[in-house]
């Protein structure tokens, strides 16, 4: 058997230690021995607070017991993402965790429910959605497996302390035998014959030597953005914020199921609802109002804040080739998307089993290399697309930022993904990347983008049969939302904060 693949990250946080978290389960297989870095004087962001429905398949694989991992992170559930003010002022819609309806002879249910809606023979789409009732009633239980139910058609997500989520994942990191050193990297020394990283010098004269590299270490990028050159690309263009400030305030007297993205003049402000207060942030645009400006919003539309407002600098987009020789970047040290769609830690996970999958060797593999890169390049530019798509679509032009939206020029697939929604209502659903049929729907619609026509075999199905249908579907839901717990009583009998 050849000796265990030597790895070392750098930097700690939550993209550190889930990195540390999931390649120490092939600590006792002998693949590997895992070293996590960090120092105490450099900070984590740790504003990743709100995820995506993934994240509890990564808690599931490393073996959390999900009830205690929420105590111990004072966290909530999610089960969608509420807009508001994004299409137009004084609108808003929820982006859900789950379908729209279900097929009826095989047919998408929103061709259906267009057929129907035009003729004034439906309601609103977000009737239609299990995920979305459970939020406007502020109401949750765990999704069953057998099909045959309405309560199967949804997933849900968490809120949750990042700072807190980072430092449970040490600790189960630790009791798996990945190796915590603290300490601060003075210097990087790489091979002079092929330039991959050989050893980290740390500040009291320890040098850590490793077979492969894994940089978590922020913004910085101190690995493959410094030391080895990285390429970034910049995509700040389509999506122009490059600022955040956040505060945190009083947890809300009822924790909704949801987080709350609200546009605002320069960007837009979220609202995460934890078990033992609220995170709030606002993401915005220099160039239309300064740091002031925007931490006077923020606060007087947080009510009870607790703390000084925090400021990020960052820029939208990702380098090139976040795989380099030995060396291979993981979270904001690969690239940055604003976390408007809670993407943030997603990217962290699908890194992270990308990375799984292409499992380095001692000696370098240029294929592993290009698979990975392949991967990561789906992600990255479905969710970019994604992203833009909120800003691009709006009606509104009552302030600089959403003029130069909705004018801007957008990439090619994103142009021709609102062509075809457009045309037919025909949306691509990809075997790799995030976001599936239901997230379109709900920003399309959400946001005002109309079908000019229908899949022609909408019209094989009589109206009065899908009407009966779309009735059926939506009574299932009223009945069933309505025997749910509601989300405090939910919390506070499976999960609540220690």
């Amino acid at each position: 058997m050849s000796q265990p693949l030597e790895i070392v990250i750098v930097g700690g946080g939550t993209a550190g230690w889930m990195t540390a978290a999931a390649f120490s389960h092939l600590i006792e297989k002998q693949l590997c021995h895992v070293t996590l870095i960090e120092s105490a004087e450099i900070g984590s962001v740790g504003v990743g607070e709100a995820t995506l429905p993934q994240m509890k398949d990564f808690n599931d694989f490393i073996g959390l017991n999900e009830a205690d991992m929420m105590q111990n992170t004072n966290a909530s559930f999610k089960l969608g993402i509420q807009f508001v003010d994004w299409g137009k002022k004084n609108t808003s819609y929820i982006h859900p965790f789950g379908k729209f309806g279900e097929k009826i002879s095989g047919i998408d249910f929103h061709q259906i429910w267009s057929r129907l809606n035009t003729k004034g023979m439906a309601e609103p789409i977000e009737n239609y959605s299990y995920a979305i009732q459970a939020c406007n009633n502020n109401r949750f239980e765990f999704p069953v497996t057998d099909k045959d139910y309405i309560n199967s058609t949804y997933s849900y997500a968490y809120h949750f302390d990042a700072s807190l989520y980072a430092q449970y994942l040490k600790q189960h990191s630790k009791t798996n035998h990945v190796n915590h050193i603290e300490g601060k990297i003075t210097k990087v020394n790489k091979s002079s014959d092929t330039g991959a990283i050989e050893s980290l010098l740390l500040e009291n004269g320890s040098i850590i030597q490793g077979d492969f590299f894994i940089d978590c270490s922020g913004f910085r990028s101190l690995l493959l953005g410094e030391n080895l050159s990285g390429s970034f690309e910049d995509w700040s263009h389509w999506l122009p914020c490059n600022r955040a400030v956040t505060v945190p305030s009083k947890k809300l007297q009822s924790i909704p199921p949801y987080t709350r993205s609200t546009a605002k003049e320069a960007g837009w402000q979220w609202r995460i609802p934890l078990q033992h207060r609220t995170g709030n942030g606002y993401v915005f645009c220099s160039q239309f109002i300064s740091d002031d400006e925007a931490a006077q919003s923020l606060i007087r539309d947080s009510v009870d804040s607790v703390a000084d407002p925090r400021f990020l600098k960052f820029k939208a987009g990702r380098y090139r080739q976040s795989w380099i020789k030995n060396c291979v970047a993981i979270g904001l040290s690969s690239g940055f998307l604003e976390p408007l769609e809670s993407t943030s830690i997603y990217l962290v996970q699908v890194a992270i089993f990308n990375l799984l999958k292409c499992f380095p060797q001692k000696e370098i593999d240029e294929k592993l290399i290009t698979e990975y890169s392949r991967l990561m390049d789906f992600e990255y530019e479905r969710i970019r697309d994604f992203l833009i798509l909120h800003y691009h679509l709006s009606d509104r032009n009552d302030s600089e930022l959403w003029r130069y939206c909705s004018a801007m020029d957008i990439p090619e697939s994103l142009s021709e993904k609102i062509a075809i929604y457009k045309k037919r209502g025909f949306v691509d659903q990809y075997t790799y990347g995030l976001f599936s049929l239901p997230s379109w729907i709900s920003v399309f619609n959400g946001q005002g983008l109309k079908q000019e026509a229908l899949d022609p075999f909408a019209y094989a199905i009589s109206e009065s049969f899908a009407s009966e249908k779309l009735n059926d579907m939506a009574s299932r839901i009223n009945t069933r939302v309505a025997a749910m717990s509601t989300h405090d009583a939910f919390i506070a009998d499976y999960c609540a904060a220690k």
